[in-house]
């Protein structure tokens, strides 16, 4: 299964920012399905590194663990 996530939330709500991210790294990853990430709108300003450093959701890791958990699984991150 191939399953393509669109981001379009920026750091403004950092948990809504998060959730593709989330599912992507913590659900299709972990399940082993082929799945890439699109940055489009608001979410992105999640390119700088230093705000998603600081972009952190309720209930969900930040979102600098989801990105590093992305790029070691060789997950594509368009933007």
């Amino acid at each position: 299964m191939k399953v393509l996530y669109l981001a379009t939330t920026g750091a403004g709500d950092p948990t809504k920012a998060s959730l593709p991210l989330h599912i992507a790294a913590n659900g299709s990853v972990e399940a082993g399905q082929e799945c890439a990430v699109v940055l489009a709108g608001d979410a992105t300003e999640l390119v700088s590194q230093d705000t998603a450093e600081r972009v952190e959701g309720v209930g969900i890791p930040p979102a600098r663990e989801l990105f590093r958990k992305l790029v070691d699984n060789q997950v594509p991150v368009y933007v």
